[in-house]
């Protein structure tokens, strides 16, 4: 087809107007990119350094605040004891048996302690607190006991805690088969359990220090129940995995070279029990290292394997000047004395036994041995009031009035000074076990006695010598510590009946007979009434100090050496050494920031 003149001019115009308007939609396309993008770019980097600005804002306002934290912090915090850590102690002795119905020694009675829980515990008063217990009654005639215990007890493999345990614990006790040391304390003794969370105990005779007999572990019935009595004390609950209610659960046992420990002898790894009765241990862990002697145990702790040490009497010098060394001491509730044998010359004459007092200069002789220690001048502790009375203390120091009391009965000094009557030597000879302060103490009463011419033989005995000696009284007069514990009850060592060689435990190691005394212990025993109970003992008390059957001298102190201090223990009165393991809940070995 051929197109017109007109036609063709016709499309010209159209196109060229089309192109014209894609010349201005191109045009006005590119004015807009330029005012929206551009314009808004300048905008978008204005945002940017508003947001930077308020980030470098809130930054320094975070800076402030930390740093016035920092500062402000000693207001309302303080370091303070937090939990975690393993803390390691040693000891020289020998494990055997964890059972706390058969734990005797030093390291079984350390393990028994924090693996089993007591009915009882002490506090740091010396005080008779519940532990598994929340207390006791006891009715008028002081013959029956009742017993309650805590809500929701467990074991440590968490099956619960219940009355019918604590008494399968006693009647295993009072069962022959058992061979339990305890047993000739719980004869007599009926135990029961009228529900699950109440224990009763009637006993033959009033006794008010009975609460005080309640603090031994308790054992489960779930896992002895099946054991032979007679096969107990060997069986392997007790050394290779007790289960306990108490602080601690166990975990390993490591023997002989095979222990981390170097040259321990065995290695006890306990792990903190969260549901204890008494609160879950800030510690996670205990290791008790055991040594055979005591250069190995100093040795490990100078090395820093341990960080603590327990069962010294007498501190070591190398200790007492390390710097990084704390020096726990802490008075006990025993007593030492000299006791001696009234039954047997020269000491069945009262006479010779008060002179033999008068001679010894008590304040010096704890000046030599301990400084620290305190003094013993009568059966009881002058911490125990109101039954401590200081009219009846012992007779002081005074060398010639000893020396008069002598010749007065006869024994006169030849002229070599020693002391003779009827043509017989006044000799003595005292007995003790192998030990440091026993050392001392032995060597400035020989002085004393030899003083006023009394010859005076010291024989230190190894330790199974003088269990020996003691068991049979095979002694003529003996240095001894003897337990008196928060209650003032002595019966045990001074009752005439103590002093029976068919008397299951014979603790009278004077063999002192008096009915006056008998019958002042024996009474006092059964008063519930403090003031009572305290005016019952004063014929005792007389007698003893008019008969002196023994010479009191001090009361022991329990030494515990640790790598700085422990937060949480403090010292305190102990009854015995692994008493100050009921604080162990609180002990620490971290600091951290805590409230105040």
């Amino acid at each position: 087809m051929v197109l017109d003149r007109s036609t063709k001019l016709r499309a010209r115009r159209v196109f060229r107007r089309r192109q014209k308007q894609v010349q201005t939609a191109t045009t006005s396309a590119g004015q807009r990119f330029d005012k929206n993008f551009f314009a808004r770019l300048e905008r978008l980097l204005d945002v940017q350094r508003f947001v930077v600005g308020w980030m470098f804002l809130v930054l320094a306002i975070m800076t402030i605040t930390i740093l016035q934290t920092v500062g402000l912090s000693q207001f309302y915090t303080k370091l303070g004891p937090v939990a975690g850590g393993q803390y390691h102690e040693g000891m020289v002795g020998v494990f055997s048996n964890a059972n706390p119905i058969y734990a005797t020694g030093p390291v079984d009675t350390t393990v028994s302690r924090l693996l089993f829980a007591g009915l009882f515990k002490y506090d740091e008063s010396n005080q008779l607190v519940g532990d598994l217990a929340t207390g006791y009654d006891v009715d008028e005639s002081g013959r029956t006991y009742t017993v309650h215990l805590k809500q929701g007890l467990r074991w440590h493999d968490n099956a619960p805690l219940t009355s019918a345990d604590v008494v399968f614990t006693y009647k295993l006790i009072q069962n022959p088969d058992a061979k339990s040391p305890l047993l000739h304390s719980w004869e007599g003794i009926d135990v029961s359990a009228p529900n699950a969370h109440t224990v009763t105990f009637k006993l033959p005779n009033a006794l008010t220090a009975f609460p005080h007999g309640l603090t031994n572990g308790i054992i489960p019935s779930h896992i002895l129940h099946s054991v032979p009595a007679r096969q107990m004390r060997a069986d392997p609950f007790n050394t290779a995995k007790p289960v306990g209610a108490g602080p601690f659960a166990w975990d390993t046992l490591q023997l002989g070279s095979t222990t981390a420990g170097g040259d321990a002898l065995t290695l006890i790894s306990l792990k903190a029990f969260d549901t204890y009765a008494g609160g879950a241990p800030l510690l996670s862990g205990y290791v008790l290292h055991v040594y055979d002697d005591e250069a190995k145990l100093l040795g490990a702790y100078d090395r820093n394997t341990i960080q603590g040490i327990a069962g010294l009497t007498i501190l070591p010098k190398q200790l007492a000047e390390d710097p990084r060394s704390h020096i726990y001491t802490f008075p006990t509730t025993a007593a030492t004395m000299v006791f001696f044998k009234n039954t047997q010359p020269p000491f069945d004459d009262a006479s010779v036994r008060r002179a033999l007092v008068l001679a010894v200069d008590q304040p010096a002789l704890i000046k030599n041995v301990d400084s620290q220690l305190k003094a013993v001048k009568e059966p009881f502790l002058k911490s125990q009031t109101p039954y401590y009375d200081k009219a009846y203390e012992q007779f002081s120091y005074d060398r010639k009035a000893a020396e008069a009391l002598l010749d007065q009965a006869g024994w006169v000094k030849d002229k070599q000074g020693k002391r003779v009557k009827n043509s017989q030597e006044l000799k003595v000879q005292i007995t003790a076990e192998d030990a440091p302060d026993n050392q001392k103490t032995l060597h400035a009463l020989k002085g004393y006695w030899d003083a006023i011419g009394v010859t005076t033989q010291a024989v230190l005995a190894p330790s199974s010598d003088f269990q020996s000696a003691l068991e049979t009284h095979s002694y003529s007069a003996l240095l001894y510590g003897i337990s008196i514990g928060a209650d003032p009850d002595v019966f045990v060592y001074w009752d005439s009946s103590q002093s029976d060689p068919r008397s299951p435990n014979r603790l009278n190691f004077s063999e002192y007979k008096s009915a006056a005394a008998d019958a002042s212990l024996e009474s006092g025993r059964t008063r519930q009434d403090v003031a009572v109970r305290a005016l019952k003992y004063k014929a005792f008390l007389k007698a003893w100090k008019e008969d002196t059957p023994a010479l009191g001298l001090y009361q022991p102190n329990s030494i515990y050496v640790t790598r700085g201090k422990i937060a949480g223990l403090n010292e305190h009165t102990l009854n015995t050494d692994a008493d100050r393991y009921y604080s162990i809940t609180e002990w620490s070995i971290k600091t951290g920031h805590i409230l105040k």
